[in-house]
């Protein structure tokens, strides 16, 4: 069995699905709520549903049939404001975990962020050293609680305290892909602004509020879920291998490169508007964020990255644009 925890939600059920249709046992942990989201695991053979507040005791029950963990499990809305919520879910969750694999000798993967650079003044390298994560200053609490475990597994790491025998936290940047329906504002911009795109609507984009950046010049690392799946399944086969690594395209592009493939896709013109972005997310705001991919290609994995213009037109053409958009 692989437990992979939030595998209702985005990333966790693009995995689930991965591992399941390649025959392993996919145990899901996650809270499915009155909203859709039991729609992303739809089409996917389960072995067992598993409430977070009763993991605990499933693990003592059943954790020596475990193979694995894959940590996806987080409140990663960047506007939640509840920082004791925050806390009890991606940073004291993450280390029951991390001790559950330690005791039973399981790999652990994690999902961290790239919400944990900040403003990317330090740069995007995947130092897990002490003194590399005490430079990162992230600019919103959910980039905190993942900075604030990250920090604590490289604590574990310098002071030799038990440890599981495989571990990886997995930096993702900003994913895009089937399954991300819920996530509301949390959404990639393909996703929210599909509609109105197939529609030949104009697609607004915030303005720059920063005098050497257009408007829509903003740029991001956006990297294709089949890629974040595909490092999970990679470390799975590779025990050998741990640390805190990366996961982006490693090339930032612009929030209008991104819209455009957007319409290319759609086979119509590119109709881009400008808004002012609100007033309490400026001062949160990455202007730009860019994958330093080095340790994760050093580590063995090669598979090359899907190209933006690609990523977006599978996602429009074999989801978006289907009456059915699950995988």
């Amino acid at each position: 069995m692989i437990v992979v925890t939030g595998a209702a939600g985005f990333i966790g059920s693009n995995i689930a699905s991965a591992l399941a249709s390649k025959g392993r046992r996919v145990v899901v942990v996650d809270r499915f709520g009155t909203d859709a989201r039991w729609r992303n695991l739809a089409k996917t053979e389960l072995h067992d549903l598993v409430a977070p507040e009763a993991l605990d005791r499933w693990l003592e029950a059943e954790g020596g049939g475990v193979e694995a963990v894959v940590h996806m499990g987080a409140i990663s809305a960047t506007t939640e404001t509840d920082v004791d919520l925050i806390v009890e879910t991606n940073v004291r969750l993450s280390w029951r975990l991390w001790s559950f694999c330690a005791r039973a000798k399981k790999p652990f993967l994690y999902a961290s962020s790239a919400a944990t650079y900040g403003d990317g003044n330090e740069g995007f390298v995947d130092d897990g050293s002490l003194a590399g994560l005490a430079k990162l200053r992230p600019l919103n609490a959910y980039g905190w609680s993942k900075h604030v475990f990250d920090q604590r597994v490289a604590r574990a790491v310098a002071d030799g305290a038990p440890r599981p025998p495989q571990w990886a936290g997995l930096k993702f940047f900003n994913v895009y892909g089937p399954n991300e329906y819920h996530k509301g504002s949390m959404k990639s911009v393909v996703a929210q602004k599909y509609a109105a795109a197939a529609a030949g609507e104009v697609v607004a984009l915030f303005r720059s509020h920063r005098a050497d950046v257009p408007d829509g010049g903003q740029r991001r690392d956006f990297v294709f879920v089949d890629d974040c799946v595909a490092v999970v399944e990679w470390l799975l086969a590779n025990r050998q291998v741990s640390g805190l690594f990366n996961v982006g395209s490693g090339r930032a592009r612009s929030f209008a490169d991104l819209v455009e493939a957007m319409f290319a896709a759609l086979g119509k013109p590119a109709k881009i508007g400008f808004v002012d972005m609100p007033a309490e997310l400026r001062g949160k705001y990455q202007y730009f964020t860019e994958a330093r991919m080095e340790k994760l290609r050093a580590a063995g994995f090669d598979r090359p990255s899907t190209p933006l213009e690609a990523g977006v037109r599978r996602y429009v053409e074999n989801f978006l644009s289907r009456p059915d958009p699950y995988r």
